[in-house]
């Protein structure tokens, strides 16, 4: 397999395209890449694989991409649409002495252990159940021989991560769903990444995200070799819009791949 391999499980906005009550041309539309659940992407190196953010659609996500193992589990920030999936890591727990590193904030990891306490609790520790290993992320991790870079930004008032996946020296991708703009230190830290996912909720503005106009100008700012945009809501329709983008800045949808 390739040394580092990226699967978007969804590339949806909180409620997901199409969206319960919506009659628009996108959530009628028969093209699959403009069925989107909810955010999350799944990293796989020959030695570890690992998952960022488990919204309510995890379980038909890891179905539908065939998921049989995961080495750890990295949350961006702790709302509804990247965590309520997270009981469905249980399956990647079986066997009873068997845990899962879940990489957060300590903002993140209060949340997932006020939410799902039972997990957390010590006392359930049988076959067949979630146990989760907590690991507040204060800096650079590694994963296997992947180097795992928090990468700060702020989601509106609140303050997610990103993060920015290298091997052997090479900043391969940088993942920021969510967010409405990009702090300097982060900025530096992407200087030189081949590609970059980031948040484009919408052509029009939003006080949270980033729209399609801002993404595009933080992709000049940085420079990549390439830009997916990811969190789409319903006013943004592949065919339609794609291909008013540059050259080098694509769409993602459901079940992509990227490889390096």
């Amino acid at each position: 397999m390739p040394d580092f391999e990226l699967t978007f499980l969804g590339t949806g906005t909180s409620i997901g395209v199409p969206a319960i009550g919506c009659d628009c041309e996108t959530c009628r539309s028969t093209d699959q890449r403009d069925k989107r659940t909810r955010c999350s992407v799944w990293c796989r190196t020959p030695e570890a694989a690992w998952v960022v953010d488990t919204g309510p659609d995890f379980r038909a996500q890891c179905l539908r991409e065939g998921i049989r193992r995961l080495d750890a589990a990295l949350y961006t920030h702790a709302h509804m649409d990247h965590v309520t999936g997270f009981d469905e890591l249980r399956r990647f727990t079986v066997e009873q002495d068997h845990y899962l590193p879940v990489h957060a904030t300590a903002a993140c990891l209060a949340s997932l252990e006020r939410m799902f306490e039972y997990a957390f609790n010590g006392e359930n520790r049988y076959r067949g159940y979630l146990k989760p290993w907590p690991m507040p992320v204060h800096g650079p991790f590694k994963i296997g021989e992947t180097l795992v870079t928090p990468l700060a930004v702020l989601h509106g008032k609140l303050e997610t991560i990103g993060y920015l996946f290298s091997r052997a020296g090479n900043k391969l991708c940088a993942y920021l769903c969510d967010c409405k703009s990009v702090p300097p230190e982060s900025l530096a830290a992407m200087q030189g990444v081949d590609t970059l996912i980031i948040d484009a909720l919408r052509f029009t503005p939003h006080p949270t995200h980033m729209n399609i106009e801002e993404s595009l100008a933080f992709v000049d700012t940085l420079r990549p070799r390439a830009a997916f945009f990811t969190h789409f809501q319903c006013e943004v329709m592949h065919a339609r819009d794609e291909p008013k983008m540059p050259p080098h800045v694509r769409f993602a949808f459901d079940g992509l791949r990227l490889a390096w």
